[in-house]
This record gives structure tokens, sequence and C-alpha cells, in this order.
């Protein structure tokens, strides 16, 4: 079991990775499919699993791999966008936290949702203090509410609405995942 585990936290890490280059751009972000595949990860692997999934992409990105929508190294934390990075991993750790089995569309949303809520509460501060302590750029409260979260909300409702489905989907094929 527990290798089982290990390698689908190494598969959740790569989706992860692959998921950083489908992009739309937008100006200081892009909408990607990373917290598609991270909250995949914590319905499917669990808190524990989820998160070290998470942990080892963020890591890999640190180290050098250029797995990030715009590179890697550990330079990357100078970028607007890493605070959303280094959300993945708490946002998976809270969705397989709240994910329980049986897995309902219903709960697998809310568990969603509540990681996506995580993952902003530590993404739009991050980028706040990036762009305008470090860059300069004096963008407004209102600025970085509206390009670091709003315009992604719809997007981010269908990824949920996609993932509550498919981890469902998964879990009754594959009951012991």
């Amino acid at each position: 079991m527990k290798t089982r585990s290990l390698i689908l936290t190494a598969l959740f890490a790569a989706l992860t990775a692959v998921g950083a280059f489908l992009k739309i751009p937008f100006p200081l972000s892009a909408i990607t499919l990373q917290f598609f595949f991270t909250a995949m990860a914590g319905t499917l692997l669990g808190k524990k699993y989820g998160a070290l999934s998470q942990a080892v992409y963020v890591l890999l990105g640190l180290v050098g791999v250029p797995i990030f929508a715009l590179g890697g190294g550990f330079s990357y934390i100078f970028q607007p966008t890493f605070g959303f990075l280094l959300g993945l991993i708490p946002a998976a750790w809270v969705i397989g936290a709240l994910a329980k089995r049986p897995l309902t569309f219903r709960r697998s949303a809310l568990a969603m949702l509540a990681g996506l809520a995580v993952l902003y509460a530590i993404g739009v501060p991050y980028m706040a203090l990036i762009a305008n302590a470090y860059l300069g750029k004096g963008l407004t409260f209102w600025q970085v509410l509206k390009n670091g979260m709003l315009i992604y909300l719809p997007g981010d409702m269908l990824k949920i609405a996609a993932g509550s489905a498919l981890s469902c989907a998964v879990t009754r094929r594959v009951p012991d995942l």
C-alpha cells in the first residue's frame, strides 16, 4: 500500500507540473490546471500524500527543474505567483482532510472549495507583498484582489466541478484508492 501511495504521489507531482504548462495568460498570472491536479491529489490520495505530492512539485521547481509556469529555481520565490505555489501544499492537505469516504460530488466539491480558499488566502497576500514591496508596482487592495483572485474564480469553479465529478467516478471504479 505504501509503495502504491508513493507512486501516486509522484504521479500527481508530475501531473501538477504538466498542469503548469496548460495555461491561458492574464496580466499578473495565468489560468493553469495546477489547482485541478492539486484538488485531485487531495481527494484521491488523502491529506498526507496529497500534500506530499504538492511539496515534491514545489521543491523540484525550487531546485531548478523548470516545472513552474515561468521556469524554476530558487529565485522564483520573487515571482508574485509563488505564493500560489506554496499554497498548493496546504490546499491539498485541507482537501484531503475534508474529502471523506464514501466520496460524493457535494463532499468533494466542498472540500475543493475549502482548499481553494486556503490557496487564495496564501497566494493573494503573497502576490501583494511581492508586487508592491519587491517590484514596486503600487497596486491597490482592489487591483490585487481582482488580478489575483476574482478573474480566476469562474475557471476555478469549473475545475472544482470537473474535479469533483472525476474523483467520484475514480473512487467508484477503484474503491480502495
